[in-house]
């Protein structure tokens, strides 16, 4: 009888230890459970100290840049975009054929990337956000070109686990990064200005603080649980002639929807900028 053999576990490699190269590091390894083995996890930066703090810290493996590559199953690159060829030079004589590349940086395109790889190098395209820095995060997952349906699912796999993930075209991905990408501060932009706005009513401000922060949560969670439309939700509290109709009549003065819209076409015109020079 032929013994059935044993696959190796596949190995992730993470290329940059910074902020959301931990929190995705934090997110594998989490739980009893973990997504992915601590131990098939290889943490490389241009910083050391910083790549071996992060893999004591998750139980990972701190390696070169040049050993990372040389033993990625899939390789994530999670650098700032100025950085993003400089690595691309040193890791790609050293990828495995197969080897899968899965990039976070924003504004670099899937064909920036295999441009600079060995031809028909699967590569996906990730905007994730802040948040999955407590496991609430929101990433759009763009498969390039060369990539089939389990280089696909395989980036998805690793998102997940740090928040919600869904696959869009990369022509997209201007717009979702004007969207979730930019989105944390649109929304920590307003709870200042609501902060601010209870100090000036006479709160203190921790009890300001409270009251938004518990405010939106309380909103979005209603949002999600509910699937009622955001129109039927602020309905829900307009009573007629009250409060909150003459507080959305002074914002509709303000021009406030418009000013929003209008931000958001600015990030969306922005990103494709900066995706245009890379």
């Amino acid at each position: 009888m032929v013994p059935e053999m044993v696959r190796e576990p596949a190995v992730v490699a993470v290329f940059g230890a910074g902020v959301m190269g931990e929190a995705l590091i934090a997110g594998l390894t989490r739980g009893e459970t973990p997504a992915t083995p601590p131990g098939t996890i290889l943490v490389a930066d241009r910083v050391k100290e910083r790549a071996e703090k992060v893999a004591a810290k998750y139980g990972a493996v701190a390696a070169t840049i040049e050993e990372a590559a040389a033993r990625a199953d899939t390789a994530v690159l999670v650098v700032k975009p100025q950085d993003m060829a400089a690595l691309l030079g040193a890791i790609s004589p050293l990828l495995g054929k197969d080897s899968l590349v899965v990039s976070l940086a924003a504004g670099i395109t899937c064909n920036f990337i295999a441009d600079r790889l060995p031809q028909g190098h699967p590569v996906v395209r990730v905007m994730p956000n802040t948040p999955a820095l407590v496991d609430e995060g929101m990433s759009a997952v763009a498969p390039g070109p060369s990539c089939d349906e389990e280089h696909g699912a395989e980036a998805v796999r690793l998102l997940a686990s740090v928040g919600k993930v869904i696959t869009v075209p990369e022509s997209y991905l201007d717009a979702v990064t004007a969207i979730s990408g930019s989105g944390p501060a649109y929304i920590f932009y307003v709870v200042e200005a609501m902060i601010e706005a209870g100090v000036l009513l006479g709160l203190p401000r921790t009890t300001a603080n409270e009251l938004v922060v518990q405010t939106l949560l309380g909103a979005a969670v209603m949002l999600r649980d509910t699937g009622e439309h955001p129109t039927v939700l602020r309905e829900n509290v307009s009573s007629p002639a009250g409060t909150t109709v003459a507080a959305i009549r002074a914002l509709d003065d303000h021009k406030v929807r418009a000013a929003f819209i209008s931000a958001m076409e600015a990030a969306r015109n922005r990103s494709a900028e900066l995706a245009g020079g890379a």
